[in-house]
């Protein structure tokens, strides 16, 4: 049985988040209950480090969690494989052309060990309205001018938080991911949590304290 802070319910769309440093270790991250998906609540929550995360027909879970996976333009890792994909110039990148097709996809591609999705209705509505605001990005992955694969996430100053990817064909993911670091001038993409494969391509842990101070700083660029 998991001791829920009062503090951690979000009873108004005005309640703030409790700090950071409050989050519980187990689940790792959890720092919030509740609240809403509205545009004002989410721009806070990744101000702040937070992301929703949570499973279909459940209330909004809100974490922000030690250690953070992230990664940075230098640690790319890109393997000889991967790099003689990109020099066939098979696949183009676009941006933002059809992020409705990419938010969906992501949604419905079927992943290991997932039985279910995070991403329901009302998260696909939040984050198209966000879509629409400018705030959150699509990377798309064309090949023979059909949609392959892509990602999409939340874009604030000079960080990018990722939300998620899907393929179609292999290596479509890795071709926005690696677009994504190398050519859209962000300085930190944040990868949320540990994932061996983000890790195989130069993703790494820090500290949440560490990144809530870098994240406050690249906010402002």
């Amino acid at each position: 049985m998991i001791d829920i802070p009062p503090t951690f319910i979000l009873q108004s769309p005005n309640t703030p988040f409790p700090d950071v440093s409050l989050a519980l270790d187990e689940p790792n991250g959890l720092i919030a209950i509740g609240g809403d998906l509205s545009p004002e609540r989410l721009i806070r929550a990744y101000q702040q480090g937070i992301f929703p995360w949570y499973s279909e027909n459940d209330p909004v879970l809100w974490y922000s969690p030690n250690p953070r996976m992230v990664i940075t333009p230098d640690k790319l890792h890109i393997s000889k494989s991967l790099a003689k994909t990109l020099k066939s110039k098979q696949f183009k990148v676009k941006i933002d052309t059809h992020f409705d097709s990419v938010i969906h996809h992501c949604r419905s591609v079927v992943r290991k060990a997932q039985n279910s999705t995070w991403i329901d209705e009302n998260m696909v509505r939040a984050y198209t309205q966000l879509h629409k605001q400018g705030v959150v990005k699509s990377v798309e992955v064309y090949q023979n001018s059909e949609l392959v694969g892509g990602l999409y996430g939340v874009s604030m100053g000079k960080v990018f938080f990722g939300e998620s990817m899907f393929s179609l064909v292999s290596n479509a993911s890795k071709i926005a991911f690696v677009h994504l670091v190398q050519k859209l001038g962000y300085e930190l993409i944040d990868c949320q949590v540990e994932s061996t494969h983000l890790k195989s391509l130069g993703a790494f842990n820090i500290k949440r304290d560490v990144f809530i101070q870098q994240l406050q700083q690249l906010l402002l660029k």
